[in-house]
């Protein structure tokens, strides 16, 4: 937008100073000469600023690697289309796609693809609802999945039935007829803003999820950049480990994305590399309080200070530490800064529906100030149907699930959230000790950095992580596998909190299995590993330079979620 406003500039100046008439044949090529060298000039300040950012961010080496990294892609994409190759592909790909259908789509069940002629009686749809809920699924009741499932036990799910009942036609877009829902989506903001210490004048909204929370955080600081700093070519800077929502934000609102590496030990993102990102098209900076992949907090004291010091946005994605990571000091626990104490954190990003234990379908999205929230509402005022104005993403919303989610902040309370931060947070640290202090495990596996909250990752010093995830699959766990290392994820859940020590004895087993096949497979000189889909999907394909196919797969895979 500068560069525009200056070659324009130089333009008008040149032809002010000229005093031959408009009219005359050379003024006219005079022009069209100033006009085609301007717009050179503009080119060529604009891919100099390019360059020059590019460089002094990455090095001129980063820059160099990206560079090749990125051809390397676009080959390979060329490569990828070739029709021998292309078919092959398919071919692969179809076959992993019908093994997939198998899995996911149950047989010799029946199935419901128009409406019945007559409608069924209430006991009949309650006992085709019983089959529902019976299909062979992963042992998550009893603690043999990692996150997915982060209830508050039985009676909390009962409490939140019935508010649910009572609210199930309520929509908070109509807040003159449903007040009692108003109310409660008012006081459940003012709850979590209290526990992340917000200031006076705070302010946030309910949102359906974490991913809502963060592309409404991420539009915001992009409409605040246009609006304050007339920024066309908005720019965002995160670690390569916070969470996808993040890039999803990215595609939909033309944000440019950098990603910065989090090196170990600590596994945090490396502040300085962020530091010399910034440019004047930076409208954001993004902080974990942990990231998903390894359970760590960013240094957000750090990135605090870079928000300062430069005028920006800092978002803080606390979307998985939620209400563990505010109750970590008063547990007793070691914690860091994170929340609106720090000055330049802008906004927070909250689950309600993780380990606040809300129905599913809740989060919160937290603003140092009502302006700063301001940028996130939609308001279209010349409608033929009238005034229209939401405040976020969706227009109608379940006011059940607000309801949900009020009855179980109201039910846990304090003390009831920080009992389950001891329980939750303590087992994690029992894992952690466990792994470090067996000896079969210690000798083979390595915790990643220094885990506060409710996440551990762990990944093989010496043998295949991958075969460990799929023999602790056999066993029936369902544990997170990761990339960029290999390693393996757990995120601790009051259910888990009851089986850990099980976990760690089938981790024994089938670590100490793992070593005897190693040892089997050089004794007979065997180098060639066994394969298995998760070797292949996050070894083999991973690695691959352009992930075209990893999207083909994935799309395929989405496809089959609606597959009646």
């Amino acid at each position: 937008m500068t560069l525009t406003l200056t070659a324009l500039a130089t333009l008008l100046s040149v032809i002010a100073l000229d005093k031959r008439p408009w009219n005359s044949p050379s003024m006219g090529l005079t022009i069209l000469d100033l006009f085609r060298n301007t717009l050179f000039i503009y080119c060529a300040l604009r891919w100099t600023q390019r360059a020059f950012w590019k460089i002094r961010s990455r090095g001129p080496i980063g820059a160099v690697l990206e560079f090749y990294s990125e051809i390397r892609r676009i080959i390979y994409g060329y490569i990828l289309r070739v029709p021998s190759v292309r078919g092959q592909v398919r071919e692969q790909l179809g076959d992993t796609l019908s093994k997939l259908s198998a899995k996911l789509i149950p047989v010799n069940q029946p199935h419901h693809l128009s409406l019945p002629e007559h409608g069924l009686d209430e006991d009949d749809v309650l006992a085709e609802l019983d089959k529902l809920a019976k299909l062979d699924h992963v042992n998550w009741e009893e603690g043999y999945v990692s996150g997915a499932v982060y209830h508050g036990e039985e009676d909390l799910i009962r409490l939140q039935s019935e508010a649910f009942a009572k609210f199930i036609v309520t929509n908070p877009i109509h807040p003159d007829v449903f007040p009692g829902v108003r109310k409660m989506e008012a006081e459940v903001v003012a709850k979590v803003l209290d526990i992340f210490n917000a200031p006076p004048g705070a302010a946030g909204v309910c949102t359906s999820g974490g991913t809502e929370s963060i592309l409404v955080a991420c539009l915001a600081a992009r409409q605040k950049g246009a609006a304050e700093r007339g920024i066309s070519e908005p720019e965002m800077i995160m670690a390569e480990t916070a969470h996808p929502a993040f890039r999803k934000a990215a595609d939909y609102f033309k944000i440019k994305l950098h990603t910065v590496a989090s090196p170990a030990p600590s596994y945090q993102v490396d502040v300085k590399a962020v530091g010399r990102l910034i440019n004047s098209n930076t409208v954001m900076l993004v902080g974990s309080a942990p990231n998903f992949p390894h359970g760590i907090i960013d240094d957000i004291s750090a990135l605090s200070k870079l928000a300062l010091q430069s005028k920006l946005w800092l978002h803080v994605d606390c979307c998985l530490g939620s209400f563990l990571v505010p109750f970590l000091e008063k547990a007793g626990f070691k914690t860091q800064p994170f929340d609106f104490r720090l000055e330049g954190v802008s906004s927070i990003s909250c689950d309600t529906h993780k380990y606040g234990f809300a129905p599913k379908g809740n989060s919160t999205c937290l603003y140092r100030s009502a302006e700063l929230r301001k940028y996130q509402y939609y308001v279209c005022p010349d409608w033929s149907g009238g005034v229209y104005a939401s405040p976020g993403m969706a227009g109608s919303r379940p006011g059940a699930l607000i309801a949900g989610c009020w009855a179980s902040l109201m039910s846990l309370g304090n003390s009831g959230y920080l009992d389950s931060c001891i329980r939750i947070v303590g087992t994690t640290k029992q894992i952690v000790c466990a792994i470090q202090r067996v000896p079969e495990l210690n000798s083979e596996l390595e915790i990643l950095g220094n885990p506060l909250v409710s996440i551990l990752a762990f990944k093989a010093r010496n043998l295949n992580t991958y075969h460990i995830v799929d023999a602790m699959t056999e066993k029936g766990w369902h544990l997170n596998a990761l990339q960029n290392p290999p390693a393996i994820h757990v995120a601790v859940t009051i259910p888990i909190t009851k089986v850990w020590e099980r976990l760690i004895d089938d981790l024994q087993q089938v670590v100490s299995e793992e070593v005897e096949k190693e040892r089997a497979r050089a004794k007979a000189g065997i180098k060639k590993e066994p394969t298995s889909d998760t070797a292949v999907l996050y070894g083999l394909a991973g690695s691959l330079p352009n992930k075209s196919v990893l999207v083909d797969l994935t799309n395929g895979f989405l496809d089959l979620l609606y597959k009646a």
